[in-house]
């Protein structure tokens, strides 16, 4: 697959296209292994919502969903309650679809009951990411047998909108795996960033 140059000159993934704010998520979060147990619990959290949307929809309404669900603080979210419930459903800043709310409550009890989660998901590939060389989109998957693993483990723990689809994105999102392009200028970039 034959990669053309945005306006900078650089070559990039297409899926991120031309949008500014996916140009920006490309080019400085997408694919970074990320360590910090709460950061991954808001990605993870973040992938739920998105299933059914497309992820530039999540991305624009980030921000919000931070202020939302009070930075992701599993220990605040974990006690919400029927009142904060109805309070997410009023917030037109996020996307207010009742189950994935509920999901999102039910996975920081769950999260809490994990020691250490950054440890636990790494763990499943001995902390270091897996470094795909794929050429073109058709040659990244939707799932694999580790991202069906994980799922299987997590919804085992209690954790909900955690299907091997969705962890699959997570993983990506996350430098689980690195899922950029050879041809595009954050493939090598992204690898050196691997502990």
């Amino acid at each position: 697959m034959t990669l053309e140059p945005h306006t900078d000159g650089k070559y990039r993934c297409p899926w991120c296209g031309t949008d500014e704010l996916y140009v920006h998520y490309h080019d400085t979060d997408w694919g970074v292994p990320e360590y910090d147990s709460r950061a991954l619990f808001e990605k993870l959290i973040l992938d739920g919502f998105q299933a059914g949307l497309s992820w530039i929809t999540i991305l624009r309404k980030r921000e919000n969903f931070r202020a939302a669900f009070d930075g992701f603080d599993p220990e605040r979210i974990a006690g919400y309650d029927g009142r904060k419930i109805e309070a997410l459903m009023a917030d037109t800043g996020i996307v207010r679809n009742r189950l994935k709310i509920e999901a999102a409550i039910t996975s920081a009890q769950a999260y809490l009951r994990i020691d250490d989660f950054s440890g636990h998901l790494w763990g499943f590939i001995d902390g270091k990411p897996v470094q795909n060389r794929v050429t073109s989109l058709k040659q990244v998957p939707a799932e694999t047998p580790l991202a069906q693993k994980i799922s299987k483990d997590l919804k085992k723990r209690g954790f909900r909108f955690v299907g091997p689809t969705i962890v699959y994105a997570f993983m990506q999102a996350c430098g689980l795996v690195n899922d950029h392009l050879v041809q595009c200028h954050r493939h090598e970039a992204v690898k050196k960033l691997a502990r």
